[in-house]
């Protein structure tokens, strides 16, 4: 698996990842047991990001994108996780939680300050293929950004939905997220969590 910012050629494979994980596109059950991701990314505001630097991919070079791809070996590898990493300046027309995380800085804590007095980085969404979850996909994308972020910011923020305890166990539980507290957006509670930016072993 290939960890790498992400480039134009990506965004019809990232465009699928998003449309197939959108909340609104799952069922309930779906949702419950494997997470789901917020908003709505089109091909234009993806190609947006990946001119801004603000999205990471994950690479699986040994799968082709569509069958008969692969006959051109430079050709072969598919787009299976995404991870957006930005600052909160960089979001266009900021959407209601990541307005109401923006307005919350003041009251969410970071190592024993609020978040205001800190410099980060807007963690997510993330995404990974159905087919290659539990391979260690979003952790070789949390390690890059984590990694990435160093020099740029103190942490990596993420909120999560109350409804979306996959991505909380996966975040909090699996990576060591730290829990800043909690907000309200649009009716739906949210969970701010954070990390700190460093440099991942090899």
């Amino acid at each position: 698996m290939q960890y790498r910012y992400a480039t134009e050629a990506d965004v019809p494979a990232m465009a699928k990842l998003f449309a197939a994980n959108r909340r609104d596109a799952l069922t309930e059950q779906q949702r419950s047991e494997q997470g789901f991701v917020q908003g709505n990314f089109d091909d234009a505001a993806l190609r947006a990001m990946v001119r801004g630097g603000s999205l990471l991919v994950a690479e699986d070079a040994g799968v082709a994108e569509e069958p008969g791809d692969a006959e051109d070996p430079g050709d072969a590898g598919c787009v299976v996780g995404l991870l957006a990493l930005s600052s909160p300046e960089q979001v266009p027309s900021p959407p209601p939680p990541v307005r109401a995380l923006l307005d919350a800085q003041d009251s969410l804590r970071w190592q024993g300050q609020p978040l205001s007095a800190s410099r980060w980085l807007l963690y997510g969404p993330v995404v990974v293929d159905a087919a290659f979850r539990g391979r260690g996909v979003a952790r070789g994308l949390f390690d890059l950004a984590v990694e990435v972020a160093r020099g740029r910011a103190d942490a990596v923020v993420a909120f999560i939905e109350a409804e979306n305890q996959p991505s909380r166990r996966v975040h909090v539980d699996g990576f060591g997220m730290c829990p800043l507290g909690d907000f309200v957006a649009g009716g739906r509670t949210y969970s701010a969590v954070a990390a700190p930016a460093r440099v991942t072993p090899s």
